[in-house]
């Protein structure tokens, strides 16, 4: 079974990712500044944050698969971007990386434009732009690093949680659709794919967009 740490195990996307790898017999370990009352039993729970990458790098110490579910929300708005970058820097470079990302940076069709640049609300721009700039800097990575980048739906949030079905599309750079043109997936479902992803690797040093 893959070892796999969850940076940003205890928010939404962190904790359905993290209750997916014990579901399916993996070694999980979540990551966050405290540990939650609330566990999902069989994951392993530490304290740490992207602030110190030395020494969160070196609690990882033996792990597979490092998969960053944060936000630059609070004390980390503009923060994140190098956080992250510190991070993955201070990792042996066998670890494979898997970051959470933003609908924003995805296409809204092929050859662009970005759903960021077409009517994105204005209050969450600077998020997303941040989660877009850790896109640029994997990409522009040189190192050999294996890693992997995942735009949700639009419609992906604690506020319409959903079910688990098994099942979703994937869509390249190209934000995932339904016939109605809504966007959405579901927590559990996210969780599913990016646990397929870590377990049958099919985008290596790629991004891939996820939806119904």
């Amino acid at each position: 079974m893959t070892r796999i740490a969850v940076i940003g195990g205890t928010g939404y996307a962190g904790s359905n990712i993290v209750a997916e790898g014990v579901r399916r017999g993996h070694t999980v370990v979540s990551v966050a500044r405290k540990v939650p009352a609330d566990r999902i039993e069989g994951a392993t729970y530490i304290e740490g944050t992207m602030l110190d990458a030395p020494a969160l790098a070196a609690e990882l110490d033996g792990v597979d698969v490092v998969v960053f579910a944060t936000s630059p929300r609070g004390d980390m708005v503009g923060k994140m971007r190098e956080a992250v970058d510190g991070v993955i820097a201070a990792l042996p470079l066998s670890v494979r990386v898997g970051v959470i990302g933003g609908a924003g940076g995805s296409l809204v069709a092929p050859g662009g434009p970005r759903v960021i640049d077409s009517g994105f609300p204005e209050e969450i721009k600077p998020e997303a732009m941040e989660a877009i700039g850790i896109l640029e800097d994997l990409q522009a990575d040189t190192s050999g690093r294996d890693w992997f980048y995942i735009h949700p739906a639009g419609g992906f949030g604690a506020w319409a949680p959903g079910e688990r079905t098994g099942s979703y599309r994937t869509g390249g750079d190209v934000i995932v659709t339904d016939d109605k043109g809504e966007s959405f997936i579901s927590g559990a479902d996210f969780a599913v794919a990016v646990l397929d992803e870590i377990e049958s690797p099919a985008h290596v040093r790629e991004r891939f967009t996820v939806g119904y």
